[in-house]
């Protein structure tokens, strides 16, 4: 073993023991004690984020993309540490490990760039006009300013990129405020080798510890805590749905109501188009059997509907999907619990009325087989749990007679992180009838691709209507990200030698 553990809460840089314990349940490797969280850590961590406030979010764009740059070094020099650790809790290959870990610093070094370059101060001026008639105009001045301490929940599926050091903190950090993390305890070994990580970049950089906290573990008082504290300005999260929700109304009900920014969940549906089905109808089911079944479905964009015109190329489609879904053998996953809920998922659309059995699989303890269902269009619209998430590899082919009957469907599905379109030439005037539908349903629309793959850039957009986010003008996902934990603020007639540097 080539970590070295604490077992200890990070809380504004002080290593914080606990009285209560809780162990790891990794796939592999060895068993790990962690403290658990309390309501009483929160309100430590709270309070030293509020502290910190008052010179991180007024430090230059410089220093804090010194820090962010600095993390991102720290991580990589743990990535073996990270690498092992990570795929004992988690299970996932040392691949997807190494893989996520580039896709962590590479964001941490993007926003550290896009800070620097001060496009997301979206900055604005309108002169002053004393002559005016008939009223002068005084001198205003606009700015994006942080909003305060942000709290943060570790993802079960993305140890990583969407963890402790993930997208919510690295954008909260850009934006210049200080972060409480809940981590999340399918993997706390990897999130305090990381919580080590952004330690000693704070060090080294002389930052206020207080801009920095992880809680390991904690009961759902914790999680409760954490979203209503006073200090705690707004809220990133990526989990179930329920979960979300109850965090959601919880921000909602505080006697100051704070923006909870989830993402909860997403079916992806595809929708094909006529002439691609017929042209390559095969390749389209065998690519979406990979996809499918890409890191065991445990991907938020995974696809799990595929809305196909019944008839001959429809057959050819489902039969290519059964045969690239039979090769795919047994794969664990992130949690047992995880397996339990893929497992009952799966029970409960096989168990639908109306719903056909097309490749049925048995699984147990922490393993994940896929699984692939069809029904027809009009049972899909009598049937609202059809449209659920279930998390892990299943497919479910919804056939339709024609193409008004995929625009109903189209129609009828909740909002969603992405949606996709796989045309060919002869399909551009079925697809252009759908894409204004896709565009009110989903934050990302492909195509001839498959959604199991989200690029850390400018443009993308990783949100969308309820219940995929819970804030449908933002994205978790890409530089817009930091967007979230800014306001506008105008200055009016402020002396140059008073304004904040950036303004002047």
């Amino acid at each position: 073993m080539s970590y070295t553990l604490k077992g200890k809460h990070l809380i504004a840089g002080d290593w914080v023991s606990g009285d209560a314990t809780f162990k790891s349940e990794p796939a592999h490797g060895p068993v790990n004690t962690f403290p658990v969280g309390t309501p009483a850590l929160v309100d430590q961590a709270a309070k030293a984020a509020e502290e910190a406030f008052w010179s991180f979010a007024y430090s230059s764009r410089e220093d804090r993309a010194a820090l962010l740059n600095k993390i991102a070094d720290e991580i990589d020099a743990r990535g073996d540490e990270i690498t092992e650790i990570g795929t004992q809790e988690s299970g996932l290959p040392e691949a997807r490990l190494q893989g996520e870990r580039g896709r962590t610093v590479g964001q941490l070094r993007l926003f550290a760039s896009h800070i620097l370059d001060g496009d997301y101060l979206d900055r604005r001026y309108d002169e002053a006009l004393p002559d005016r008639a008939p009223l002068p105009r005084p001198d205003l001045r606009l700015m994006q300013r942080p909003i305060g301490p942000v709290a943060v929940f570790g993802a079960s599926n993305f140890p990583l990129a969407f963890s402790v050091a993930g997208g919510d903190t690295a954008s909260a950090l850009a934006a210049g405020c200080p972060v409480v993390v809940k981590g999340h305890s399918a993997h706390p070994g990897t999130g305090e080798i990381v919580a080590q990580a952004i330690d000693a970049a704070i060090k080294a950089c002389g930052v206020h510890p207080g801009v920095f906290s992880l809680i390991q573990g904690g009961k759902r008082d914790v999680g409760q805590s954490l979203v209503q504290h006073p200090l705690i300005k707004a809220v990133g999260f990526t989990g179930s749905l329920g979960g979300g929700r109850a965090l959601f109304d919880l921000c909602a009900s505080r006697p100051e109501p704070i923006p909870f920014f989830g993402e909860l969940g997403s079916v992806n549906p595809m929708f094909m188009m006529p002439v691609a089905m017929k042209e390559r109808g095969d390749a389209l089911g065998k690519g979406w059997a990979g996809s499918l079944t890409m890191g065991a479905g445990q991907f938020c964009t995974n696809p799990g509907i595929a809305v196909v015109i019944d008839g001959p190329d429809a057959d050819a489609f489902v039969e290519a999907a059964k045969a690239g879904l039979s090769e795919v053998s047994a794969q664990t996953m992130l949690t047992e619990g995880m397996a339990d809920a893929y497992r009952d998922g799966a029970k409960r659309v096989g168990a639908t009325s109306g719903v056909k059995d097309v490749l049925t699989t048995s699984c147990d303890l922490r393993n994940a087989t896929p699984y692939l269902f069809e029904t027809t269009g009009e049972n899909w619209l009598s049937n609202h749990e059809l449209g659920e998430e279930v998390f892990g590899p299943l497919g479910l082919v919804v056939r339709v007679k024609d193409m008004d009957e995929m625009r109903t469907i189209a129609k009828a599905f909740d909002g969603q992180l992405t949606c996709t379109l796989h045309l060919d030439d002869g399909d551009a005037a079925d697809a252009r009838s759908l894409l204004p539908i896709l565009e009110r349903k989903a934050g990302r629309i492909l195509a001839n691709g498959f959604p199991t793959g989200v690029e850390v850039s400018d443009t993308m957009v990783h949100g969308g209507p309820y219940p995929a986010s819970t804030n449908f003008g933002a994205t978790s996902v890409g530089t817009m990200a930091i967007r979230r934990f800014l306001r506008p603020v105008c200055y009016q007639n402020i002396p140059a030698d008073v304004l904040p540097a950036d303004l002047v």
